[in-house]
């Protein structure tokens, strides 16, 4: 029990985090002793290019909700 890993440093937490979390997630990645530099950019980029296609997505959503609302006037 004694090697046994925090639980904000198993796998199983850092994934849901990401996942839930996005750019939030990543200090649980670099804080992570048990993940190697490598590991750790490719999850960076990862996640640094799926928040900006969220952004890129959130921001078209509302512009066309600003369009429909201007269409309902």
């Amino acid at each position: 029990m004694a090697n046994e890993r925090p639980w904000y440093f198993k796998d199983s937490t850092v994934i849901m985090a990401v996942l839930g979390l996005l750019i939030f997630a990543l200090p649980l990645v670099w804080f992570n002793p048990h993940y190697s530099w490598r590991t750790k950019i490719v999850v960076s980029v990862i996640v640094l290019v799926a928040t900006y296609y969220t952004w890129q997505l959130t921001v078209g959503t509302l512009k066309a909700l600003e369009s429909y609302s201007d269409f309902l006037k």
